[in-house]
């Protein structure tokens, strides 16, 4: 796959991806250049029909620590439209991480501050340690989670989103898991592991299941019971039982054996 500068592409021979912030050395902060490469490399794991689930992640202490102080130095010298166009590149990263056909699961350690609460909010599923630290922390700099916030809003819910986009308080781990912004959270030293077990989970569940299920579960989001959503539904689980996975599932169910997609990859 494409070589980046700031961002890691891994791909396991088990069928996902991990892609890693790559900046350990500053606290894998944003600046322009991640931002377009993560935006590449999301396109590169979209193209690519053998991966089942991406993993996001960041290399050494910090998951990430918010937006590189150079970055944003810089941004301060430049007028309405060259803002205009950076607000642009992060929302794209965002919008095509949120809408990834494959599921997505973020690893958290240490701190997660303004828009890596928002690369966590995209993600289907985040687990992250107990001591990880976590601040929409904007508003102490001046600044508004703009791009994030529908994210952020769906992850944990509008009276908590206010709360910690006008206070700027940080937050833990645990925090996290009771906001719902985490799936799971886990002492520091375990959780290496628990990515493991996660890991072997999603890799016993059929992959064209799961981008049918994220699929079904966009639809379905507004929780508003109209005759086209009962529709989607009905033509959704009856397309899938005649899919080659669908079938090959429920013949393995049947038949008390293995489905195919946990046998060994070669």
């Amino acid at each position: 796959m494409t070589d980046f500068t700031t961002v890691q592409l891994e791909t396991d021979t088990r069928g996902f991806a991990t892609l890693w912030l790559n900046r350990a050395e500053k606290n894998n902060a944003f600046n322009a250049e991640m931002i377009r490469e993560l935006i590449l490399a999301l396109d590169a794991v979209g193209e690519d029909k053998s991966l089942r689930f991406l993993l996001l992640r960041g290399r050494g202490k910090h998951f990430s620590a918010g937006a590189d102080l150079a970055w944003m130095q810089q941004a301060a010298g430049l007028d309405y439209n060259a803002n205009l166009n950076d607000a642009r590149e992060l929302a794209e990263l965002m919008y095509n991480l949120a809408a990834l056909k494959i599921p997505t699961l973020a690893v958290v350690q240490g701190a997660a501050f303004g828009g890596a609460v928002g690369l966590t909010s995209c993600c289907d599923l985040a687990i992250g340690s107990e001591d990880a630290l976590f601040s929409l922390s904007e508003v102490r700099i001046g600044l508004a989670p703009a791009v994030i916030s529908p994210f952020v809003v769906q992850a944990i819910g509008e009276r908590a989103a206010r709360r910690y986009a006008l206070t700027a308080e940080r937050f833990d781990g645990k925090r996290a898991r009771e906001l719902g912004l985490l799936a799971e959270c886990y002492p520091a030293d375990e959780l290496e592991s628990q990515v493991d077990a996660w890991v072997a989970n999603l890799l016993l569940n059929s992959p064209q299941a799961m981008r049918a299920s994220k699929d079904l579960l966009r639809e379905v989001a507004s929780g508003e019971l109209t005759p086209a959503l009962r529709r989607y539904t009905e033509n959704a689980i009856a397309r899938i039982r005649i899919s080659p996975e669908g079938q090959e599932g429920l013949r393995a169910f049947l038949e008390k054996r293995t489905p195919a997609w946990q046998e060994p990859q070669a």
